[in-house]
């Protein structure tokens, strides 16, 4: 019996999808788990796999973009014909059909006529990467003239680099005489981004620099005496930023968030002394242990989860029928990518010893800026930290995550003053901000909340257990 395929739902807010890649060819036999499609979503692109095993029979072309719930493909039986072809919204089981079809089985296109081969194997589809069309698109380049070097013939990005350095062609940007290290793509590249070849390392063989080592300048944290780097193509003044993709989707939600609740926002100082040197200290005894060092936003991702275990009205969500406190304490924390933010989630934080909140984040954190995070490690949020205080600011008013209650925004380590018998003395100090829903919590017990964050920061040794 034919099996649908049908555009999954990745998250509550996620409407629609454009299939990026088809991982396997039409008619191939898959079993279930195998990875059917590159999913290109609002948050993320993710490999999409079966949920069951048949021969396999796309119905809606690479490239095209559909809502959730929409037939995509078939998982038929040996010599089963496919009941339909679909594009639109469909009940699992009702068979409709409507929209776009790839080639059928047989090899020939929509009309009878013989379908194309690929150059790289398969019959009527070429094996590439998105990474390598996104490339081949920024030098012009035909993929069908590129021999690919990855898995089955496939097409990767350096593939179509080398193509280019051998087949040089006017991208406005010439390389000089005698100048090999640079590909003419890799320059083109870099002149969009504003980036000094001169101040890059190139990783490739004898010092060439290849594209990789563009992005790694692109996502590179800022250097604190330094201008911030140039992130992708520099905006211009002129440029209209077209609000699609995670921009449009942060706008949508941040815009929903302030029209939807009754948002204000308490500020209140909290001495670090004591956790600057207990860290100082987990420095030296950990040093030649696999433990990693917690940084300053791990003790305050800590203190922010037990602090919510004494004050449950900040750990729920806001529904038609009432206020919602929530069994779970799941922790999202925002990371700056590019074009945007992503907000991982570290689950039952409250439960976590402080060495694994450290180790999970930083994976988070590395997976969400290498646009490789699964969509499920990015839901499921119940209370968001979020911090400003690498940007030098000490004080912002964060806008609630749709879904929360609260957020929690961390201001930049400073110098502080404090009075002891008449004499001043330095302390270390950064000041919160909470954000809360005036409709599920009171300002009391939003301030109740920052004073029991704040008293466990003064005796940090309780956030290691």
């Amino acid at each position: 019996m034919a099996v649908e395929v049908l555009l999954p739902k990745i998250g509550l807010t996620m409407q629609e999808g454009t299939i990026d890649e088809w991982l396997v060819p039409v008619g191939a036999a898959v079993a279930e788990g195998d990875a059917l499609l590159r999913l290109a979503t609002d948050k993320v692109d993710v490999d999409v796999e079966a949920e069951a095993g048949g021969l396999f029979h796309p119905v809606v072309a690479a490239g095209v973009t559909v809502p959730t719930g929409s037939i995509i493909g078939w998982l038929l039986a040996e010599g089963e014909q496919p009941p339909g072809t679909a594009g639109t919204p469909a009940p699992a089981g009702s068979g409709a059909s409507a929209g776009a079809s790839l080639p059928p089985l047989d090899g020939t296109d929509a009309g009878g006529a013989p379908a194309a081969p690929s150059v790289n194997g398969t019959a009527g589809r070429l094996l590439s990467s998105p990474n390598a069309r996104r490339v081949a698109g920024a030098a012009d380049v035909d993929l069908t003239a590129v021999r690919g070097t990855g898995p089955g013939g496939r097409i990767v990005s350096e593939d179509v680099e080398e193509f280019v350095t051998a087949h040089p062609v006017d991208l406005g940007n010439p390389v000089p005489p005698g100048d090999s290290s640079v590909s003419p793509l890799v320059r083109k590249l870099a002149k969009e981004r504003g980036i000094d070849l001169s101040e890059v390392n190139g990783t490739g063989p004898g010092g060439r620099i290849r594209r990789s080592d563009l992005d790694a300048v692109t996502l590179a944290p800022p250097h604190r005496d330094a201008a911030p780097p140039h992130r992708g193509a520099a905006p211009r003044p002129g440029d209209v930023l077209p609000l699609t993709g995670m921009r449009g989707t942060i706008a949508r939600r941040m815009h929903a968030s302030l029209q939807e609740m009754a948002q204000l926002t308490h500020g209140y100082e909290v001495r670090m002394d004591a956790v600057v040197s207990l860290r100082d200290r987990l420095k030296e005894e950990w040093a030649d242990s696999d433990l990693p060092v917690p940084s300053l936003n791990d003790f305050l991702l800590k203190a922010a989860a037990l602090a919510l275990r004494e004050h449950p009205l900040l750990n729920a969500t806001v529904r038609e029928d009432g206020i919602h406190l929530l069994d779970g304490i799941h922790l999202g924390f925002a990371v700056a990518v590019p074009g945007g933010l992503m907000v991982p989630v570290i689950e039952d934080a409250v439960e976590l010893p402080l060495p694994e909140i450290a180790r999970r984040s930083r994976a988070l954190a590395q997976a969400a800026r290498e646009g490789r995070i699964a969509p499920a490690q990015l839901e499921g949020a119940t209370f968001t930290v979020t911090s400003l205080g690498g940007y030098g600011v000490d004080f912002f008013t964060p806008v609630i995550n749709p879904g929360n209650v609260a957020i929690l925004g961390v201001g930049r380590l400073r110098d502080g003053v404090e009075w002891a018998d008449d004499r001043p003395l330095r302390t270390r100090a950064l000041t919160l901000s909470l954000t809360f829903d005036h409709r599920a919590v009171d300002g009391a017990p939003a301030a109740e909340y920052l004073r029991t964050v704040g008293d466990l920061l003064r005796r940090p040794l309780r956030l290691l257990l």
